[in-house]
């Protein structure tokens, strides 16, 4: 588990909520608070899965490339929000590896804003798509409601969408019509998987039943299993 960067997505009270989840389910759990972890090629080699709740920070060629190289390996990887779709801004290579990054959250009418959060905590619905009512990390789940950030994420084709939400027009915005984006997604990299979660600012976010078991489930796939090692 590999948590740092903006503090405002609680990066340590955001984790220490998996640890016990991780541990029940027989992990060996490491807490890394860099990302330094990532260059050590032994270290990456033995780890079946890295959670990652870094938001924004720098990485470095090295760690990116030793990051990479475990994915294609088999190690799976896995985070929600911006500890993993708006990580390592600069880094085209890590938007590659996890194939869509954050571009911004829409807010509320402007006359409303104060300047907090909550700015851009706005009502919408997370709906799985027809992959995702089958797909083992969100099968038996249904549309369900958020009130907190929404995600916009640019993103490529080569991801499996398991859910989306759809951001709508408001007067005050400069879009014309109804804008998409992946909620949820998974990604085959070489022989690593990946899951991507967006919702997650907080952590009263991550405790809504519905966020909180597609994490861990997707924790649950996203790991090497001993056919894939």
């Amino acid at each position: 588990m590999v948590r740092g960067g903006w503090e405002g997505h609680q990066p340590v009270e955001a984790t220490e909520l998996f640890l016990p989840f991780l541990r029940d389910n027989g992990y060996a759990v490491r807490v890394e608070e860099s990302t330094d972890v990532y260059a050590d090629a032994a270290v990456m080699a033995g780890t079946d899965l890295v959670v990652q709740c870094v938001t924004m920070s720098q990485i470095t060629r090295e760690q990116l490339t030793g990051l990479s190289a475990a994915v294609v390996a088999g190690t799976g990887f896995t985070g929600w929000h911006g500890g993993i779709a708006d990580s390592f801004r600069a880094s085209s290579d890590y938007l590659h590896l996890v194939g869509g990054q954050f571009a911004t959250h829409p807010g509320k009418e402007p006359c409303e804003r104060r300047g907090e959060a909550e700015d851009n905590f706005l009502p919408h619905t997370i709906s799985l798509t027809e992959a995702g009512r089958e797909h083992p990390v969100t099968a038996g789940l249904q549309d369900f409601e958020l009130c907190t950030e929404q995600y916009w994420v640019l993103h490529d084709d080569l991801i499996d969408v398991l859910a989306t939400t759809t951001h709508p027009t408001r007067p005050w915005e400069p879009w014309h019509r109804p804008v998409t984006s992946p909620a949820v997604w998974t990604r085959r990299w070489g022989a690593g998987r990946i899951v991507v979660t967006t919702p997650g600012h907080s952590v009263d976010v991550l405790e809504n039943t519905n966020v909180r078991t597609i994490i861990e489930r997707g924790m649950l796939w996203a790991t090497r299993t001993a056919s894939e090692s």
